[in-house]
């Protein structure tokens, strides 16, 4: 047993749909979330700027004394495979059990997959995708506006603006006939249903925070990890720019508030 608690990071809010996931997971585990929302997003940066990012961002969880580290960002995953190897912790990011789940679900050998234009021009979905079966198709689209979208809550599933977004980015996928959709950034499962409507029902879409969620949880049990307290959990969530839209759309994202749990830092002095 360890009572420790579980370290998530993303670039912002998206990270939030695998803090969803763990809660339902694992109700017993206390989370450290770290939103870096002063400098979010992390898909137009340089892979070095990512990759500087990444490392303060798991060294602030590390100071904190988790027990595991879910890199809950795709472009984080996609640029900086490597990044998590030195951690003393097992360390999580959101490729391959994506990946994986979409190779076992699709029918058709056709997966699409889409992203932050980082994560897309990494080529790493398709990589781990043809490195499960060779004989997949994969099919990949960046969507660089459905990040700041979200971000400031256009996420109605009525909204006409990030619909016609979703219409314009996922037309060559609905073209080329995939029945498996990857969600390859955290933010995408909060415009699911838009994104699910525009594809159409015969398409099965992959969240990645969950899997990842998954994967993590099925570590932490064999490992034994898991938290032996049935006291409540104390989680604690910190951002890099003011709280109060962190805190105003989190609770969109969780189904519950975050308020008075959620504190700034400035992660460049952590």
């Amino acid at each position: 047993m360890d009572n420790r608690p579980i370290g998530v990071f993303d670039s912002g809010l998206g990270g939030l749909t695998a803090v969803k996931e763990l809660e339902k997971l694992l109700p017993r585990e206390s989370l450290v979330y770290f939103g870096d929302t002063g400098r979010v997003p992390y898909g137009t940066r340089s892979r070095e700027a990512v990759r500087r990012y990444a490392s303060q961002d798991m060294a602030f969880l590390m100071d904190h004394g988790v027990k595991a580290v879910l890199a809950a960002c795709g472009t984080v995953s996609s640029t900086c495979a490597d990044i998590g190897q030195e951690l003393p912790v097992p360390y999580f990011d959101v490729i391959g059990p994506s990946a994986k789940a979409a190779a076992a679900r699709t029918k058709n050998k056709k997966v699409g997959v889409i992203g932050t234009s980082a994560t897309i021009h990494s080529d790493a979905y398709r990589q781990a995708l043809l490195g499960l079966d060779y004989d997949l198709e994969v099919y990949s689209q960046p969507c660089p506006l459905f990040v700041p979208l979200v971000e400031n809550a256009f996420v109605s599933p009525q909204d006409e603006v990030t619909r016609l977004v979703a219409q314009r980015y996922l037309g060559p996928l609905r073209e080329a006939g995939v029945d498996t959709l990857i969600l390859g950034c955290t933010h995408y499962p909060i415009i699911s249903a838009i994104i699910g409507s525009v594809m159409g029902q015969g398409v099965a879409l992959i969240d990645s925070g969950r899997e990842a969620a998954l994967a993590l949880s099925r570590r932490l049990e064999q490992d034994g990890l898991l938290c032996g307290s049935d006291g409540p959990r104390e989680s604690s969530f910190y951002v890099s720019d003011e709280p109060e839209n962190f805190t105003s759309v989190a609770e969109l994202f969780l189904g519950h508030s975050v308020q008075g749990r959620t504190e700034r830092i400035d992660i460049e002095d952590a």
